[in-house]
């Protein structure tokens, strides 16, 4: 997330052959500035050459039509404008002028003439409440002012801090290589400029769709013309006896991971429960920690529901080759003090607990209010819900996907941010359908694990390439067709199955 401090490439102010162009792609430098030149078609692009999201690089990233699509998380960039127009990167990148004199190429001044037109909002709504401060609700709000919406945005959130970057909260600042600065999506500021009344510790207890407004626990009512439902998740709780201790944690919020990293600078060992991702990658920011830790979970290998077999061994030899301690097959029982209980008889003594055994939807509001529930809180193409002027995004979400011709429910945080993106866009108006393939990505010690597509069920997997070399595509197949792609280093092939998946609907 840092910029590289020596400029790349060639000096793109004292031009550069067209030729150079023949790949399509050219890194350069204006200045301290890296730049990347992209030719599509008869066109020529120079734009920031990294992604505004964690500093992927552009130049490794794969063209589509007139966009850029980063490496490392798959976001997407306007080649035309810089504009970020899918997440997880938001801000947008600058754009430079290309000049062409006697077969050569010259940057040398940004572009100022970025900013899009508008769509008219004659019909757009005065109020705009949304509920909830995670990514779904974020982008929203961010999307809102993007598209210069000039109304009221109330956006109100339980949590204790502003919208940050939940994914890091169980990686590199839970591991210590991040700072907390890192962590907000935006600064304190930009609210207040940006004209959004966020609301911290702020609960909602109920809706009154007829009347539309929403009543706080403080008894407060503010009315909407549009509400957005961007309630996220919450950790599925222990029921064991000793599940209450003060040393036991579950990880959501940055005053979890606080209190994690807390718990790591005092103690030398840890119980984590559930080899899930957010479990596994506690245990490894807690290796990272010098901290000694067993991992307990019922299934024989790790997430093997969600990446099959071969790669579940995979990880559980990456985390041993580590030190994690794996106890599979098994389960907590009790946590008595220092002592955690298993159901093979085995006593584990450890300092703290982290239990990282799934989420559940927050759907108390969306049942309290009478929408339609199944699983999640069911909406349209559009995401809106059964009830006119109420939208949903996030976790809670359970939308009809065109690639696999389900209704499916996804908690990945960029999932979260395009769907409050595109609700954004339909409060105000737009009809946009959103049919983005679901994407997410983990990471274990050096080792990222992108996920690109939807497979609730495969009947095959294909391999390509090697596992153990962390060189490799898993193609999870269900009667021949690909619902979804897993890689390891394999970025380009990852973005094509993107690329592929969108095009194709079921």
């Amino acid at each position: 997330m840092v910029e590289n401090q020596s400029p790349i490439g060639p000096d793109l102010t004292q031009g550069v052959p067209v030729t150079a162009l023949d790949g399509g792609k050219l890194l350069g430098h204006v200045g301290q500035k890296d730049v990347l030149l992209v030719r599509v078609e008869e066109e020529i692009y120079a734009i920031d050459a990294y992604c505004s999201h964690y500093h992927g690089p552009l130049i490794d990233g794969l063209v589509v039509e007139s966009t850029v699509r980063c490496p490392w998380h798959h976001a997407c960039f306007d080649l035309r404008s810089g504009e970020a127009i899918r997440a997880p990167a938001l801000s947008s990148l600058s754009c430079w002028r290309v000049d062409k004199r006697d077969g050569h190429l010259f940057v040398q001044h940004k572009r100022d003439d970025q900013k899009q037109a508008q769509p008219s909002q004659s019909a757009a709504p005065e109020r705009i409440v949304i509920i909830g401060g995670g990514a779904a609700g974020f982008a929203a709000a961010e999307m809102l002012r993007r598209r210069d919406f000039q109304g009221s945005i109330v956006m109100l959130s339980a949590d204790s801090a502003a919208p940050v970057d939940r994914p890091n909260l169980s990686k590199d600042y839970l591991a210590g290589s991040a700072p907390e600065e890192w962590l907000p999506l935006r600064s304190d500021k930009y609210y207040s400029k940006a004209q959004i009344d966020l609301r911290l510790r702020t609960e909602v207890t109920s809706i009154d769709t007829f009347s539309r407004h929403v009543v706080t626990a403080g008894g407060e009512k503010i009315p909407y013309d549009r509400l957005l439902l961007a309630t996220g998740a919450e950790p599925a709780r222990l029921t064991i006896p000793g599940a209450d201790q003060t040393n036991v944690y579950t990880l959501r919020t940055l005053d979890d991971s606080r209190a994690i990293i807390a718990a790591a600078k005092s103690g030398r060992r840890a119980v984590v429960i559930g080899a899930s991702f957010i479990g596994l990658e506690v245990a490894a920011a807690l290796r990272a920690r010098g901290i000694e830790v067993h991992v307990v979970a019922p299934s024989k290998r790790p997430m093997e529901r969600i990446l099959g077999p071969e790669m579940g061994d995979f990880i559980r030899a990456l985390h041993e080759e580590h030190g994690v301690i794996f106890h599979l097959e098994d389960a907590v029982t009790a946590i008595e003090g220092s002592k955690v209980r298993l159901k093979s008889g085995a006593v584990q003594e450890t300092d703290f607990v982290v239990a990282g055994i799934g989420v559940r939807p927050r759907l108390a509001l969306a049942e309290q209010a009478g929408l339609a529930i199944d699983n999640g809180v069911m909406v349209n193409a559009y995401l809106e819900t059964s009830v006119p002027g109420i939208y949903a995004a996030g976790d809670i979400a359970r939308w009809p996907d065109p690639h696999s011709g389900q209704n499916i429910r996804v908690e990945h945080w960029v999932v979260a941010e395009r769907q409050g993106q595109v609700a954004a866009l339909n409060m105000l108006g737009q009809q946009q359908k959103f049919d983005a393939v679901p994407f997410f990505w983990s990471q274990h010690y050096d080792v990222p694990i992108n996920y690109v597509g939807h497979a609730g069920k495969w009947d095959e997997i294909v391999v390509d390439g090697d596992i153990k070399a962390k060189d490799c595509t898993l193609q999870y197949k269900n009667g021949g067709r690909v619902l979804a792609t897993a890689s390891i280093y394999r970025d380009i092939e990852s973005l094509e199955t993107e690329v592929r998946i969108e095009r194709e609907i079921a």
